[in-house]
């Protein structure tokens, strides 16, 4: 007898205090709060929301221009723009709980003071869970001048760790030599699980030729992370090489449009996925991926994740 969507099993547990009901997440700085994307999906049925990035303090972001679509996705030099963890916590905290659904606060830095700061407003308004955002090449002071050096990172989970007791994820970035250590200082530290990747480091520029003038002209210049289908093959490579040597869950990040991107990162080792920049040009794809996963396994008795899973993993040599 086939199976029926209430006989699949789609949790994933990320730690023993944080269990989602299916892997599909939305990334930091693409969802906004979350009632921003009401009118388009159903946020009710995501594993969990991620906010953008908070501070201590608000912050107005970076000056010119911040988004410019390339090739294969955009390069976004948005700087932490945000509200601040104080009118976050007065302001947006309760629609998010008032939605009954569970959220992930990014939170982000300029010093390892201000990450315990922050991170301890979250435990003491009980927020389940938060992602170290110490992998944006956006800013310049804080978060991945804490990612490139596993001794840096090692302290500063660590102190987070003592100030904060919930689901603790490490976003890192693919701007090292060696991830594999980064995420192992990370684990070692105390970290519940890993979020990979953040943005590549990238510029983008568009030129042309004045013939009056006889010289190229410059007209748009931007550098910061670049996101989108173009970075999925490095997020992949990147979560296939720290599935080898962690020991806690991964969340693949980068370039998911489709449910057979979410299979990809399985078979090389994720638990669960975050969609990004998918969600500029189809705000409802979340919602809808998820759709599709239930009923894929719904269609082919397939009974859990985890199940799920193994078949994929058994697919990379």
């Amino acid at each position: 007898m086939a199976l029926t969507s209430n006989q699949v099993d789609m949790s994933v547990k990320l730690s023993d205090n944080f269990i989602l009901k299916n892997p599909i997440l939305t990334a930091s700085g693409t969802f906004g709060y979350c009632d921003e994307f009401e009118d388009y999906t159903d946020i009710s049925s995501l594993g969990a929301v991620v906010t953008k990035a908070i501070t201590r303090e608000p912050r107005t972001g970076n000056d010119g221009q911040r988004v410019l679509e390339v090739h294969g996705g955009m390069i976004n030099s948005i700087g932490l723009e945000n509200i601040g963890i104080e009118k976050f916590i007065e302001t947006r905290l309760p629609i998010l709980k008032a939605k009954n659904i569970e959220f992930i606060i990014n939170i982000a830095g300029a010093s390892q003071d201000e990450y315990m700061q922050v991170a301890e407003i979250c435990e003491a308004n009980k927020i389940k869970a938060i992602e170290l955002n110490i992998s944006c090449p956006n800013v310049k002071q804080g978060c991945l001048e804490f990612g490139t050096d596993e001794k840096t990172l090692f302290k500063l989970i660590s102190n987070v760790r003592n100030v904060y007791k919930g689901c603790l994820i490490v976003k890192i970035t693919p701007n090292v030599t060696s991830v594999e250590k980064i995420a192992l200082a990370a684990q070692n530290a105390g970290t519940d699980c890993i979020s990979a990747i953040n943005t590549v480091k990238a510029l983008a520029l568009k030129l042309y030729y004045d013939k009056n003038r006889k010289q190229f002209v410059k007209t748009r210049q931007i550098q910061g992370g670049l996101s989108g289908k173009a970075v999925k093959p490095i997020a992949l490579g990147v979560v296939s090489r720290l599935s080898q040597v962690l020991d806690i869950p991964i969340i693949g990040i980068g370039g998911i449009y489709s449910l057979e991107d979410v299979f990809e990162f399985f078979a090389v080792g994720a638990d669960a996925v975050q969609i990004g920049t998918a969600n500029f040009t189809n705000p409802d794809i979340s919602g809808s991926i998820v759709n599709q996963l239930q009923n894929f396994m719904t269609e082919n008795d397939i009974q859990s994740i985890d199940e799920l899973k193994l078949m994929l993993k058994g697919t990379i040599k």
